[in-house]
């Protein structure tokens, strides 16, 4: 394999394609992708295939069910002989009809530990070569509900407890009522033995324990059926959610005054959580992506106002100074100050 960014594109040998066998497994996971379709039409789709079950089915699936299929390999190249493991991928893409087939090597840098550092790599690898189509990805049921619990046990609120969407531009998941063993179960239909990630059993991995321990246990102390309880909880989430970021996006429109200022007499009258994805939407406006603490902190301004400061949610373009939030005369605005008066109390309304 080359240096990072390198890529293979190999087009496919035949215009054929062979039949999926008469099978259940696959068939549920044709269906799974049938169904997406349906709700999401595209006549061509970029599927992201590592050789694994999930993305092995969901390859086979989309190529009985789309006019083409363009496979893209990620080569994370974190393990000696990964571009085996890329190659015979590839050549599975290429033996179930997909149109083109391109292996992308990477190189997994930057922070958040290996698994953050992988995911990025990989998704940008797949934005950068899907040529405007939508990327198909293997996320079973039981990713969802893996999710769920990690956002439940972070405490990272709606957004994260509500999972996967089943489409967010460009992403699409059209199993994620699928589990993870009819993937298994659809491969061996296939005839094809999946690769088996050895990151997948490493306890080092926070999802990998809560696979490997914490579903099984909630399995047996709650009776069973608990994945599809988290991937249910998911869905109604993911409705109401849609909901209040409807509602906080006709809030915002309603609060917006002139040079992009908002007032506070408006916000305030708003319930909370609508407020606050308002103040969220108009925060990333200006480049801000705020967590929790700044977000609130922010929030304070409208709905505790104490004649607080500004409050600083960014670095500002030269050395010293701070993109702010500061309320002045019943308005919010975002503006860049001196680090010293980001320090100052004495704003008032």
């Amino acid at each position: 394999m080359d240096r990072a960014g390198a890529e293979l594109i190999v087009a496919s040998p035949s215009n054929d394609r062979p039949l999926l066998p008469e099978a259940p497994a696959i068939h549920e996971v044709r269906l799974a992708v049938r169904a997406w379709l349906g709700a999401h039409p595209a006549d061509a789709v970029t599927v992201a295939l590592s050789g694994g079950a999930d993305s092995a089915a969901l390859t086979a699936a989309a190529v009985a069910e789309t006019e083409a299929v363009h496979a893209v390999v990620v080569d994370h190249r974190l393990q000696s002989g990964s571009e085996v493991v890329a190659a015979r991928a590839a050549e599975f893409a290429r033996a179930r009809g997909c149109a083109t087939v391109m292996v992308v090597g990477v190189d997994v840098t930057g922070g958040g530990g290996l698994e953050a550092a992988a995911r990025a790599a990989r998704y940008r690898a797949l934005d950068e070569n899907r040529d405007d189509r939508t990327v198909l990805l293997g996320h079973t049921l039981d990713d969802q509900a893996e999710t769920v619990l990690l956002g439940l046990g972070r405490g990272s609120g709606l957004r994260s407890i509500r999972g996967m969407a089943p489409f967010d531009p460009p992403w699409g998941r059209p199993l994620l009522g699928v589990r993870r063993d009819t993937t298994r179960r659809a491969c061996d239909e296939l005839g094809y033995r999946p690769y088996e990630d050895p990151h997948n059993t490493d306890d080092r991995f926070t999802r990998v324990r809560l696979r490997r321990e914490v579903l099984p246990l909630l399995e047996d102390v709650l009776g069973g059926g608990v994945a599809e309880a988290l991937a249910r909880t998911a869905g109604q989430l993911q409705d109401d959610g849609h909901a209040l970021d409807v509602w906080a996006g006709d809030l915002l429109a309603t609060a917006r005054r002139e040079d992009d200022l908002l007032d506070t007499d408006t916000l305030a009258a708003a319930p909370a959580a609508v407020r606050r994805r308002a103040l969220r939407s108009w925060l990333i406006d200006h480049t801000v992506t705020p967590n929790e603490t700044m977000l609130r902190t922010v929030d304070d301004l409208v709905a505790a106002w104490r004649g607080q400061g500004p409050v600083a949610v960014g670095r500002g373009p030269r050395t010293g100074t701070r993109l702010v939030v500061s309320r002045r005369r019943g308005t919010l605005a975002v503006e860049y100050v001196d680090r010293a008066k980001v320090r100052a109390t004495g704003s008032r309304r």
